[in-house]
């Protein structure tokens, strides 16, 4: 069963005093299976957004910690900042990773928020997908008046708290109010402007977000609101769904920024945001110089913003995951204000393990490992990464063609080759340490205790699945070798003529890991006692073999025939 992962991104109220912001983060840390993955202290708006990852048990209980020593260490009573807020801990959202669903991170919002007001009675609101009713939904509901008018709020039957105290109380008056939720991958997104003008930020804010802005009679800014039959006022939508903003004046830059919620980013991806901005900005005399992400973003939506862009371009797509990386923050001007490291603000990359793998050694060290003492890595994991090197010469010889002057009118066509490409060559480098993985699974299990006939037993199932197992990966390298083959044949055929040995190379080398995966699955398959899927698999191996070195010698006819 795949492992429930949240994520919980608590917003506490201090941002200057690097002591507190330090105290408060680290409580996280203090709950085994937790970790703490970033914080984002912001001075003008005085306050530190706090992100952590874990199961759900020891996320709730890291969270309660925060929102206790939140409480113990600032007084709101004394706060002042740009962002709005009423409580020590402004808000914490519960956020499903994987493994859970929205509604299940609910209820461990609801569970938080029981303890948080009955122990530390501290009052909140539940909003977002945890709201027990239709208006407390929108954060900005629950949170209108601020700090500053919470004794009036505490006070109304409409907004009694959904946990802890309805009064107000010297507690309350230092502790503040805390808005607990599960929501969706909210992105906390900025869009820096070449303006000191708060109320133009704000113009281009209310162009874009969903909300707009308020409709008036005669002059759009000073004249009369337009209400609707239930007094309420006429809203003029701004352009882009699931998208809050406001504009305001960052005095740590000497710059108005739009700040945007990127609430679902399957509907308003953060490239569309930032594009549509810098197109209201030019319509208002104002350039965007770039922009930052507050807290975490989804590798995807890193991925998703480099495509953009590199179709905007006419430039292939199949190009490394790190060059993606390096084109979004460049794109979006991401490193304007101050450098942009991917490994501390992409969340998978921040959730990577610390254990070095093969496909991370340097060149020369992964053949000293391979030279060494050990039985791995051996022929299964050499295959994968030949077949690696294959397909990768394969995509470049795509990507070359995709750029080249006079064959603009083709580069779709190549790019689409190598998008290909790369995913088989990021397929066989995972199987290069997957095989190495494989073998060792086997050598657990001829480690374990055989002294009584049910541990025998034990032992030798373990042994036929790990053997199973070490024999499916190899014949997977077989498999995707083979396949990888069609992108070396497709630019033989159609791409840079003056590449075609590169392109004969690659074959050599997908023949090279097919020939030596299949030797492997042989040698592996011999031991096994289910001789049903034994046969299976030798009999598909060996049709993928034969098939294989049929296109060796077709493609060296071909090239010679060219050459």
């Amino acid at each position: 069963m795949k492992k429930q992962l949240i994520e919980c991104v608590p917003n506490i109220s201090e941002g200057r005093d690097s002591k507190i912001i330090e105290t408060v983060s680290q409580i996280v840390e203090t709950v085994d299976g937790v970790k703490l993955l970033d914080v984002d202290p912001g001075k003008a708006t005085n306050r530190t957004v706090i992100t952590f990852v874990g199961e759900p048990e020891p996320v709730i209980e890291a969270a309660f910690r925060l929102i206790k020593k939140a409480a113990e260490l600032i007084d709101m009573s004394k706060h002042t900042g740009e962002h709005p807020r009423f409580g020590a801990t402004d808000v914490c959202p519960l956020v499903p990773i994987s493994g859970i669903t929205l509604e299940e991170t609910a209820k461990y919002a609801h569970k938080l928020g029981e303890r948080v007001g009955k122990e530390l009675g501290i009052p909140g609101y539940f909003y977002e997908t945890a709201a027990k009713e239709e208006k407390r939904k929108n954060l900005a509901n629950c949170r209108s008046g601020e700090y500053e008018g919470l004794a009036n709020k505490l006070s109304n039957p409409e907004w009694k708290p959904d946990f802890g105290p309805s009064e107000y109380n010297e507690n309350v008056a230092k502790t503040g109010v805390t808005a607990i939720s599960a929501r969706d991958f909210l992105i906390a997104y900025n869009v820096n402007l070449n303006t000191t003008s708060t109320r133009r930020a704000n113009a281009i804010a209310f162009d874009i977000r969903e909300a707009g802005r308020v409709k008036r009679e005669g002059n759009p800014i000073t004249g009369k609101k337009v209400m609707d039959e239930n007094g309420e006022p006429v809203r003029i939508p701004g352009k882009l769904k699931a998208v809050k903003g406001i504009g305001w004046y960052i005095d740590e830059y000497g710059i108005a920024q739009i700040s945007y919620n990127l609430t679902n980013i399957t509907i308003t991806s953060m490239h569309e945001a930032f594009d549509e901005s810098c197109k209201a900005a030019l319509e208002r005399g104002i350039r965007v110089t770039g922009s930052e992400i507050i807290g975490l973003i989804p590798l995807q939506a890193m991925l998703d913003a480099a495509d953009f862009y590199l179709i905007k371009q006419e430039r292939s797509l199949g190009i490394a995951e790190s060059e993606k990386i390096k084109i979004a923050v460049k794109s979006l001007g991401l490193d304007d204000l101050k450098p942009f490291h991917p490994e501390e603000k992409i969340v998978e990359y921040m959730l990577e393990n610390d254990e070095k793998k093969l496909v991370d050694f340097k060149l020369d060290d992964f053949a000293d490992e391979t030279a060494g003492e050990s039985m791995a890595p051996g022929g299964g994991s050499i295959s994968a990464y030949v077949g690696a090197l294959g397909v990768s010469l394969g995509t470049m010889v795509a990507n070359l063609s995709a750029h080249k002057a006079g064959w603009d009118d083709r580069w779709e066509f190549f790019s689409e080759w190598a998008v290909k490409g790369q995913a088989y060559k990021e397929k066989l480098l995972f199987l290069v340490d997957e095989d190495t993985n494989a073998f060792n699974k086997i050598i657990d299990g001829f480690r374990m205790p055989k002294d009584s006939d049910e541990e025998k037993e034990v032992r030798k199932q373990a042994i036929e699945e790990a053997t199973i197992y070490a024999t499916e990966i190899p014949f997977q390298v077989m498999e995707t070798s083979f396949n990888s083959m069609e992108v070396m044949q497709a630019m033989i055929k159609d791409g840079l003529q003056n590449s075609l040995s590169d392109g004969g190379v690659g074959i050599l080398c997908a023949k090279a890991a097919v020939l030596g995966a299949y030797f492997n699955v042989k040698i592996n398959a011999k031991d096994i006692k289910d001789r049903t899927f034994t046969e299976g698999i030798l009999t598909r191996a060996e049709n993928i073999y034969q098939q294989t070195l049929k296109i060796e010698t077709d493609t060296i006819e071909y090239i010679n025939s060219k050459m």
